[in-house]
């Protein structure tokens, strides 16, 4: 970082501190705060800037990763190159979702911001109706190509992590719904929702929050169809940087004919089980000195003092209403051995015993017990982690969110089942950016932030910077013009982006 630049981070820091001081004492005012009136707008003759400043790093990481070189290397749908390559049309997926883009349509802003072309030394970039042209060129073969042209790249940055940063690896594996108005997309079914669209399958890493392979599939398919090849990729991906694989999935993905081929590989899972007969059963049978409180931790620690809990507004109407309310009362944890159908051994089931109550208005009508199931090869934790473990599985729920509405991957935008796989891959390479981005940051608990951050939150702290466009002695230079606390690690990273070695 330049001598200088510590030096404006911290006079901008100064004034915005200042003018949000709370120890100035207001007086009171006699007019609102936003009292600009005499306001004028002029045309900048020569100056050029964006507000996409941050889109230069992420541009100058994808060059340092070859992550084009690797696309074009793979990827082959284009006879000639009039004028764009393949990873041409990708990276304008990527980077449409990546700045806020919602459809395809909003290509053409882009298309026609001069600051953003020359900042990305591109004389030109694919209009919306190319670029959904190059979605229909896909076929399965090419979707699997760009996949493992991604994730290749994505290795190189799992290179030069510190030893030890994947002792534990977490494959986290579930199915969506991504619903279509659409009346003329090939491919879609009705869910088992009643809801029209199609059936992505995602695999993700949840210790990054990677997307490794996404899968679109028709609208009726059942959860776990077809994961398994999916699976055994994505841990042939991480088995040479990960010290153990934990396999995590809901009770659709307790694949029993599965289990002992896993089991053999040394992996271990943790998966749900559906509660049938035979299960209960046995929990049932179970002696009482069998069963132990079930201790939750705390989603967060605490960092100030306690503050007193809210007042259940819900609850309470609820009650009011006299509306069914069901109450849980208390939590307890066994386990025992158990041998699924199609399995040659048998492995542990740790069970959840919920003690619900059911009250109607102020009345308690009855007390049920519900029994939760989850089998798994661990050994060396004990049952109360385990659920804990199997519980953490649901912040897959939140990468699948910000697929469907951080994004946009899931929109579905053109005609058909690959087509719509393609443009979902392709966006959610915006996606697996951020994630990168923040692994190679070289403050390692600012980047690991990064990685946990939402998309919207990524998007303007670190991409949404105002920025002037100037070309000097052969470099394209972003001048930022705004403010933020994250720009100081900001350039931190674009200076280690910089001297980083290219793949």
């Amino acid at each position: 970082m330049k001598r200088t630049y510590p030096k404006i981070l911290r006079n901008r820091k100064q004034r915005i501190e200042r003018r949000l001081s709370s120890k100035r004492r207001w007086e009171e005012q006699a007019e609102p705060m936003m009292s600009a009136s005499n306001i004028h707008f002029e045309m900048a003759q020569k100056g050029r800037a964006t507000n996409y400043g941050g889109i230069g790093a992420i541009h100058l990481m994808g060059q340092k990763l070859g992550l084009a070189r690797e696309i074009d290397e793979r990827l082959h749908l284009l006879k000639r190159h009039l004028p764009y390559h393949e990873s041409d049309h990708v990276l304008n997926f990527a980077y449409n979702a990546l700045l806020g883009g919602q459809r395809l349509e909003d290509i053409e802003l882009r298309r026609n911001d001069e600051a953003f072309l020359e900042g990305l030394g591109a004389q030109r970039i694919p209009d919306p109706t190319t670029s959904g042209d190059f979605t229909r060129r896909f076929d399965q073969e090419a979707l699997e190509a760009l996949m493992e042209a991604l994730n290749v790249t994505r290795q190189h940055v799992w290179k030069v992590q510190p030893p030890g940063w994947l002792a534990h690896a977490f494959l986290d594996t579930d199915g969506t719904i991504a619903p279509t108005l659409g009346e003329c997309k090939s491919g879609m079914a009705m869910s088992y929702k009643g809801i029209w669209g199609y059936a992505p399958l995602i695999v993700s890493l949840a210790n990054t929050r990677e997307v490794l392979y996404l899968v679109n599939r028709p609208g009726n398919a059942v959860s776990h169809q077809d994961c398994v090849p999916w699976m055994d990729r994505a841990i042939d991906l991480i088995r040479p940087y990960a010290g153990e694989i934990t396999l995590r999935g809901d009770s659709d993905f307790t694949l029993s004919a599965e289990l002992d081929r896993w089991e053999g590989q040394g992996l271990k899972f943790i998966f749900g089980m559906d509660a049938h007969p035979k299960v209960v059963a046995l929990a049932e049978a179970l002696p009482e000195s069998a069963w132990k409180p079930l201790k939750r931790r705390r989603p967060y620690p605490i960092a100030c003092q306690p503050r007193r809990k809210p007042k259940r507004v819900k609850e309470a109407l609820v009650r009011s209403k006299g509306y069914l309310n069901k109450k849980l009362v208390a939590e307890s944890v066994a386990q025992f051995d158990y041998q699924p159908h199609k399995c040659r051994r048998a492995y542990r089931l740790v069970v959840v015993r919920k003690h619900i109550r059911l009250h109607k208005g102020e009345v308690t009508l009855s007390e049920e017990v519900k029994y939760f199931f989850y089998l798994t090869n661990h050994t060396r934790y004990d049952a109360e982690e385990v659920v804990e473990l199997a519980h953490e599985r649901c912040d897959q729920e939140n990468v699948i969110e910000q697929l469907k509405n951080g994004v946009n991957a899931m929109r579905m935008p053109v005609d058909n089942l690959l087509s719509n796989g393609a443009y979902m891959v392709m966006s959610a390479l915006a996606w697996n950016l951020k994630a990168w981005y923040g692994l190679l940051m070289p403050h390692r608990e600012r980047g690991w932030e990064v990685v946990r951050m939402e998309f919207r939150r990524f998007l303007h702290a670190l991409v949404l910077l105002p920025a002037q466009i100037v070309h000097s002695g052969r470099r394209i230079i972003y001048r930022i013009l705004g403010y933020n606390h994250w720009l100081k690690d900001f350039f931190l990273a674009w200076e280690h982006l910089r001297r980083m070695t290219p793949a």
